[in-house]
């Protein structure tokens, strides 16, 4: 199984190209849907790396291929600016899922 990562930017693009990780950058909802829809057609690629910044823009896209395919696997990656997520997000998280505060 292969990786693939669509970026937001270019920066994101070659760190992960160094990496020895194919991908593409999108800029527009409907070319991340057309991307979306070339990977999700190759059996090869098992994981797709996406920049935080395309699961805030457009978080029905998204999160429609993660509810509705097994495969590839989604996950979501800060870009060279960082993330985008709170200090303690994965302890809201967790606090949210199991309604107990930690």
């Amino acid at each position: 199984m292969q990786m693939y990562l669509i970026s937001d930017n270019i920066d994101t693009y070659t760190g992960m190209r160094l990496a020895g990780v194919e991908g593409s950058v999108v800029h527009d909802k409907q070319e991340l849907r057309e991307i979306l829809n070339t990977v999700m057609s190759d059996k090869n690629i098992g994981i797709v790396l996406l920049t935080e910044k395309f699961g805030r823009e457009y978080p029905d896209l998204i999160n429609d291929i993660k509810l509705n395919h097994k495969l590839p696997l989604i996950v979501e990656i800060p870009d060279r600016h960082g993330t985008g997520r709170k200090p303690n997000f994965i302890t809201d998280y967790v606090n949210e899922a199991i309604g107990l505060k930690l």
